[in-house]
């Protein structure tokens, strides 16, 4: 057997992991890569996944950092079956419809950008509509604890992973020459007593854990006092007469924002003269889900619809659809409260709530979610004194809040929780989809607690299993990280400044106005590089 991990490998998102197992191919997850250019550029390298190849394709549950790519497959190929819970087929039927739109948009947006600048070849959409829409074909919902078998002599049985709605953890019994093995894939492992989702579940023992590993360097502080703090900048900004930006994931954590506003609105903390704004498409639909699968609730939440509440209304809510009502928000005076996606800053209309907001001194924005590294979330998370939005430099003015009680993944004593009962059986752990200095703190603790030594494979990397061994490992290290040729780069920025002091005698005989032009533009070109070493 091998597994070959094609994303969140010390890192968080792009979760992929191909298996093959006595002739069948198939993978867990097929996740979007979110973060800087150069990460962002694997979502581009389809041929590595092979798609016609694959036999089956298993998901845990709907967040784009998880199934962000099966469009791109099945443009490449992918025509079998997707399995999945029902509710994660219908957050996703809308999301990757959304992720779809959003390719497109952009793609126009480059395209304009090519022709004004007299540029060909602008680059093409990763996917499109069309692609969404077939993938969303393929689909085949699954109940948890009823264990199927998408191809003979392969098992699979869902247990609730408490992160959203619908989310699964996944046990697989695999039988090779003779022999059955048992993988386990956490997926993203939710925090006990959570709002809305009931707690995660623990899959029974197996050979192999592959898990987790976001938080594994902390635990979420106060996580009993999100709402008090969700107030505080509530507070903080209706006294200012400004706005409470909120950047949130349309699955899971704006319905957790606003079932948190529910509570604050019945203790009468959310100010009557301070309307909500839900500006996400994907949010309103994503919510309608929600509200027909209650079933999936857990205690508390079904206890509000009970008492006949509905834990996402509130007296000024205001469901934004079109571009020209997201648009009016930014004319609307006042103290406001206005959640959008994306929940990292980096695409959707948030990007324009910040740019009209983040100069602002009364203003606040509120992180509820993981940053990854690279996005405009994690900057302004790490106190970025300026940020560039649409190209135009920013002064970080606004208040920044980061409540991590909102956070849909455990914290680090919380995944050693859900860990021990395997961990005591002796099984081999995988950690991925984290960062590597969180992945080795909690491989530290891991070994420190339970005796084992978890393995942390790199991008790329193929695992080979031979019964409840690890045979051997395959390395990918030059495509995964091809090298920075930083010798290059910097003889070339001495070459080209040496030319330009060359010139500079003839630039200073040119006319004043030329020469003040020229100006302009080193200048740009100092404040770029002061700038990169305030980053170095």
């Amino acid at each position: 057997m091998k597994v070959q991990f094609l994303g969140a490998a010390q890192t968080v998102t792009g979760s992929c992991y191909m298996i093959e197992v006595g002739g069948t191919r198939f993978c867990v997850d097929c996740g979007m890569h979110q973060g800087n250019k150069a990460i962002e550029a694997r979502n581009r390298e389809a041929g590595i996944y092979e798609p016609a190849g694959i036999d089956f394709i298993l998901i845990t549950h709907a967040h784009i950092d998880h199934s962000g790519l099966l469009p791109l497959l099945v443009k490449n190929g992918y025509a079998n079956p997707v399995y999945c819970t029902r509710a994660t087929g219908e957050l996703l039927e809308i999301m990757l419809q959304d992720s779809a739109h959003i390719q497109e948009m952009e793609a126009q947006w480059e395209a304009k950008k090519y022709e004004r600048r007299g540029l060909k070849n602008p680059p093409l959409a990763l996917y499109g509509m069309e692609d969404a829409q077939k993938a969303a074909t393929l689909f085949q919902p699954v109940d948890y604890h009823r264990t199927f078998e998408p191809a003979p002599g392969i098992r699979v049985t869902y247990y609730d992973a408490g992160h959203i709605l619908g989310s699964g953890s996944l046990r697989i019994e695999a039988e090779e020459n003779g022999k059955t093995t048992s993988l386990i894939f956490s997926g993203d492992i939710g925090r006990p007593q959570s709002l809305i989702v009931r707690d995660p579940e623990n899959p029974p023992v197996a050979d192999y854990v592959f898990m987790e590993s976001t938080y594994g360097d902390r635990n979420h502080k106060n996580e009993s006092t999100s709402t008090e703090e969700l107030a505080e900048a509530i507070a903080y900004s209706h006294s200012r007469g400004e706005k409470v930006i909120i950047p949130a994931f349309a699955v899971e954590r704006t319905q957790e924002v606003l079932y948190c506003l529910h509570i604050l609105n019945k203790q009468g903390k959310l100010p009557a003269d301070m309307p909500v704004f839900v500006d996400s498409p994907l949010a309103i639909r994503a919510t309608e889900v929600f509200q027909r699968h209650r079933e999936l609730f857990d205690e508390d939440a079904r206890a509000l619809l009970n008492d006949g509440e509905d834990p996402f209304a509130l007296p000024h809510l205001r469901y934004t659809m079109s571009a020209e009502e997201s648009q009016a928000i930014n004319s609307y005076q006042g103290p406001a409260v206005v959640i959008s996606a994306s929940g990292m800053c980096n695409a959707g209309r948030i990007k324009h709530h910040l740019k009209h907001n983040i100069w602002r001194p009364g203003a606040s924005v509120v992180f509820v979610g993981y940053q990854a590294v690279g996005t405009p979330g994690r900057k302004l998370v790490e106190r970025a004194a300026k940020i560039t939005l649409f190209g135009e430099d920013m002064e970080v003015a606004a208040r920044i809040f980061t409540i991590n009680g909102f956070s849909g993944h455990a914290g680090q004593s919380q995944l050693l929780d859900w860990a021990a009962p395997l961990a005591r059986d002796g099984a081999h752990i995988v950690l991925v989809h984290g960062e590597n200095s969180a992945q080795t703190t909690l491989a530290g603790l891991i070994e420190q607690r339970f005796g084992i030594r978890p393995l942390i494979p790199a991008y790329l990397e193929e695992m080979v299993l031979e019964g409840r061994q690890v045979a051997r490992t395959v390395l990918h290290e030059g495509q995964a990280h091809p090298r920075v040729d930083w010798t290059f780069l910097t003889g070339e920025l001495e070459r080209k400044w040496d030319m330009f002091k060359g010139k500079l005698a003839d630039v200073e005989q040119r006319p004043w106005v030329e020469q003040t032009e020229l100006q302009e533009a080193l200048a740009k070109m100092d404040y770029a590089m002061t700038r990169l070493l305030s980053r170095m």
